[in-house]
C-alpha cells in the first residue's frame, strides 16, 4: 500500500507538531485527481423532513492503493454527520471505503459513540446504503425563519456549561442581565436543571414590568427538536433512564408552568442569530469557544435563513494527526472541541507545561488569560497555537457551509487572547489560502449589547 501525503504547514501550531489539517489533505486529494482521475466519491446523508446533504470528492488512481484514503473518506462522512445530522448514508465510492464506512458505523464498530448519538435523536439507527451515484439524492437544506420578536416582556437565557445567562427584554430593550454559576454536567438528576433554571425565570421575571411575561426564548448546548433536549452533555450525568428522560423534557416542562409562547434553540444557531440580528449579516457561522465548541449557522440565501443542521462541530473532524488528543466524551480524535474551546486552552497547555493550580477547566482558562494579560509566552503561544489551528480549518468549514462571515464568541476569545486569535487564524489564511475571502471578526459593541440570551429571547412569537 501507497502512503499518501498531504501539503506542508506554513505555520505550524506550538506545542502541536503532529497537527494535520483535513483541508491540505483534501486539495492534495483533488491536485491528484485532476492530474490523474479514477472517479468520484458521492455521499448523502438523509435526515429529518426530507433534508439531504450531498458531498462529492473526486479522487485520483493512486487513491485506491492508499492505506489513508478510506479513513479520509470516514472523516469527510463523519464531518457531514455532525454538520448537517442524519440516519441514512447513501455513498458511491471504492469497495475499501464502503466496508470502511460500514464496519464503522455500528453499534460495536469504531464509531458507536456516533450511531448511538444519532438513533438517540432520530429514534433509528444510521443505515449505510451503497447505490450508484445516479441514484444519491440531491442536496437540500430546510428554510426555518426563527427570531427577530422584540414584542412585549419576554424572558431570555442562555444555558452553557459552566454558568447560564439571563437576560429581561422589554420591547426590545434589555433592562436586566444576570450569570448564575452552576455544574450542569456532574448532575445526577433531572431536578438539578429544572429547579436553577426556574429559579432564574422566578428572579427574571421580577425585572419585568409587573412581574409579566409574553415569551420565554433559550439557547442550549446539544441537540433540540421541538424544544425537547434529544442529546446534550448538560444532561450527560444523568444515568437513570426515568430522569434523563425528565431531563430531556425539562423545557417543555417549564414552557408548561408559564403558560407563554416558549421556544429554545441549539446555542451555536443563536449565536449566528445574534450576527444576523445586530449586523444583517448572512451567510454568517458563529463559533464560540466555550465550555465547549458551539457552532451555528445561518445561510447565504435571500432571507438568511436557519437551515435545520445540527452544527455540532464539537465532535467534527479537523485533524488528521493519528496521535491527535482524544475527546473524553466521544473518545475520537482530532475533533473541533479539542482546538476551539476551553479544552483546546487545557491541552495546549498541558504540553506546554503551563503551571496550572487549578483542576476545573474554566478555572484553568482563566489562570491563561491571567498570564495572557501579562504577555507571558507561553499563554502566547497557546493562543496562536488556537489562530493558527482556526486559519486552516476555515477553507474546511467553507466545503460545508456555504458561509462568507465567521464570527467568533465564547470565553476562549475574550481578553488579549481573542485579539491573537484573530490576528494569527486571518494571516493563516491569507498565506495558505488567499482565493478564500471569509471574513473573521469578534463581536462588537453593537453585538455585545444584543447577546447571546437576548437573541434566545426574540425566538417565540407573541
Amino acid at each position: 500500500m501507497s502512503k499518501c501525503t498531504c501539503s506542508e504547514l506554513k505555520f505550524t501550531p506550538p506545542f502541536d507538531p503532529g497537527f494535520k489539517p483535513a483541508f491540505l489533505k483534501l486539495r492534495a486529494i483533488r491536485e491528484a485527481a485532476k492530474a490523474d482521475p479514477a472517479g468520484t466519491v458521492v455521499i448523502a446523508i438523509e435526515r429529518d423532513n426530507g433534508a439531504v446533504a450531498r458531498y462529492e470528492l473526486p479522487y485520483p488512481k493512486k487513491a485506491l492503493d492508499c492505506n489513508g484514503f478510506p479513513r479520509f473518506v470516514e472523516r469527510l462522512v463523519k464531518f457531514m454527520l455532525w454538520s448537517a445530522g442524519g440516519y441514512k448514508i447513501y455513498i458511491d465510492a471504492p469497495e475499501a471505503v464502503v466496508a470502511k464506512i460500514k464496519a464503522d458505523y455500528t453499534e460495536t464498530g469504531a464509531r458507536a459513540f456516533d450511531w448511538g448519538f444519532f438513533k438517540t435523536v432520530y429514534g433509528r439507527p444510521i443505515e449505510i446504503v451503497e447505490v450508484p451515484a445516479a441514484e444519491i439524492p440531491q442536496g437540500h437544506d430546510l428554510s426555518i425563519s426563527l427570531g427577530g420578536n422584540m414584542n412585549g416582556n419576554r424572558i431570555g437565557f442562555d444555558l452553557g456549561g459552566s454558568d447560564f445567562k439571563l437576560t429581561a427584554m422589554v420591547n426590545g430593550e434589555s433592562v436586566w442581565q444576570k450569570e448564575i454559576p452552576w455544574d450542569p454536567y456532574n448532575a445526577t438528576d433531572a431536578a438539578y436543571h429544572y429547579d436553577r433554571i426556574k429559579a432564574g425565570f422566578e428572579e427574571t421575571r421580577a425585572h419585568l414590568p409587573g412581574g409579566k411575561v409574553d415569551a420565554i426564548g433559550g439557547s442550549s448546548a446539544g441537540v433540540i427538536v421541538d424544544n425537547e433536549l434529544r442529546h446534550a452533555g448538560l444532561i450527560k450525568g444523568i444515568k437513570d433512564p426515568e430522569e434523563y428522560r425528565k431531563a430531556q423534557l425539562l423545557f417543555k416542562r417549564l414552557k408548561a408552568d408559564y403558560g407563554v409562547p416558549m421556544e429554545v434553540a441549539n446555542d451555536g444557531d443563536v449565536s449566528a442569530l445574534v450576527g444576523r440580528l445586530a449586523l444583517n449579516k448572512k451567510g454568517i457561522i458563529g463559533l464560540a469557544m466555550g465550555t465547549s465548541e458551539a457552532v451555528g449557522y445561518i445561510d447565504n440565501s435571500e432571507k438568511g435563513v436557519l437551515t435545520g443542521r445540527i452544527s455540532e462541530l464539537a465532535f467534527a473532524p479537523v485533524d488528521l494527526n493519528c496521535e491527535a488528543a482524544a475527546d473524553p466524551w466521544s473518545g475520537d480524535i482530532g475533533v473541533g472541541a479539542l482546538y476551539f474551546s476551553q479544552q483546546a486552552v487545557n491541552k495546549l497547555g498541558l504540553a506546554a507545561g503551563f503551571p496550572f493550580k487549578e483542576e476545573t477547566l474554566p478555572l484553568r482558562l482563566k489562570e491563561v488569560q491571567k498570564a495572557m494579560e501579562a504577555d507571558d509566552p507561553t499563554a502566547v503561544k497557546i493562543y496562536e497555537a488556537i489562530g493558527i489551528y482556526l486559519g486552516y480549518t476555515l477553507p474546511w468549514y467553507a466545503e460545508f457551509y456555504d458561509y462568507t462571515s465567521l464570527m467568533l464568541l465564547g470565553r476562549v476569545s475574550s481578553g488579549k487572547g481573542g485579539d491573537l486569535i484573530l490576528k494569527t487564524a486571518k494571516q493563516v489564511l491569507a498565506a495558505e489560502f488567499p482565493e478564500y475571502k471569509i471574513d473573521i471578526f469578534m463581536p462588537d459593541e453593537q453585538v455585545r449589547r444584543l447577546g447571546q440570551s437576548a437573541a434566545a429571547a426574540s425566538l417565540p412569537e407573541c
